[in-house]
């Protein structure tokens, strides 16, 4: 009878080989995968940005050009309140609506 209890049950083993195979090549893509998925989402969180950069990027160069303009400039330098050599400069104090 010892002998009987202490013989190796080769389908047990087999069984239990095979689930440690399965289980080890199912470890080995889950993290390929899991590592796969973040990279898809980022990738496409950066689209998002470079989409938005290009498109203010497009309007920073409009703006540029439409400053190379001698009246344009002009006109940005007044709304920031300078004047020419030789003007006089008026300020009014108390309209409506600006602030």
């Amino acid at each position: 009878m010892a002998a009987a209890s202490t013989r190796i049950r080769w389908d047990r083993l087999g069984r239990w080989a095979l689930l440690g195979v399965l289980g080890l090549i199912v470890y080995l893509y889950v993290s390929p995968t899991m590592t796969w998925i973040s990279t898809h989402a980022e990738a496409a969180q950066k689209r998002g940005e470079v989409a938005a950069l290009q498109t203010q990027n497009r309007l920073l160069r409009a703006r540029r050009a439409e400053l190379r303009s001698p009246f344009a400039l002009e006109r940005e330098a007044r709304r920031l309140g300078m004047v020419k050599a030789g003007e006089r400069e008026y300020v009014i104090q108390g309209l409506p609506g600006r602030r």
